[in-house]
């Protein structure tokens, strides 16, 4: 029977409530056998520098505790150079080429997927799952619109890492944004101080 795994990418600086819903809900509604979440190394398309990767993946393996199929993928920032996720894909695909892969992406990135390295060829390799906005018409290059896509129907929730990295630089409590363990983290290593705007 084939395996049915899904890639969920990201800076995760940090992993917050909202990716967690949308993990569980990609698991459920796509018959996923496993998520794989996989932290970018070297965020190219990403302006602001972002937090070491032993943060990152501390944080995520504190949040995913609970659920087994949920699986941290460290080859993006074992990896040098820019985190492309063609590159991800093919490199685990060789170690599992037998897997269905699904990439799980939010509407944002859908709309900007045309800009991806190898946009073309990840989709000839993927399926995609994309978490809309309540009512949102999908937007995006027609060679994207194109692709096999599943639409994943994510309640609306406010929560952002951008506006958690905020709270946390203005002393502000996060406690209903994170997992608690994330929080602790965030805490007690003081990540975030003094970020505020950035």
């Amino acid at each position: 029977m084939t395996r049915r795994i899904g890639l969920f990418g990201g800076s995760f600086d940090p992993v917050h409530n909202a990716h967690l819903a949308l993990a569980r809900l990609a698991l459920d509604e796509l018959a996923l056998d496993e998520m794989r979440w996989v932290p970018a190394g070297d965020a190219w398309q990403k302006e602001r520098r972002l937090s070491d990767a032993e943060h990152r993946v501390a944080m995520l393996d504190l949040a995913l505790q609970g659920e087994p199929r949920f699986v941290v993928e460290r080859c993006e920032i074992e990896r040098v150079g820019p985190s492309y996720t063609l590159d991800t894909v093919h490199e685990l695909q060789l170690r599992q080429p037998g897997a269905a892969w699904w990439l799980i992406i939010g509407q944002d990135q859908f709309t900007n997927l045309h800009t991806w390295h190898g946009f073309e060829d990840l989709l000839r390799r993927v399926r995609l799952a994309v978490a809309l906005r309540d009512g949102a018409a999908p937007c995006a290059d027609l060679r994207v619109l194109e692709a096999a896509t599943h639409r994943l129907s994510l309640p609306p929730m406010a929560v952002s890492a951008t506006d958690i990295r905020e709270r946390v630089a203005r002393g502000l409590d996060i406690g209903a944004l994170v997992p608690p363990g994330v929080a602790h983290y965030i805490h007690q290593h003081r990540l975030y101080a003094g970020t505020h705007g950035s």
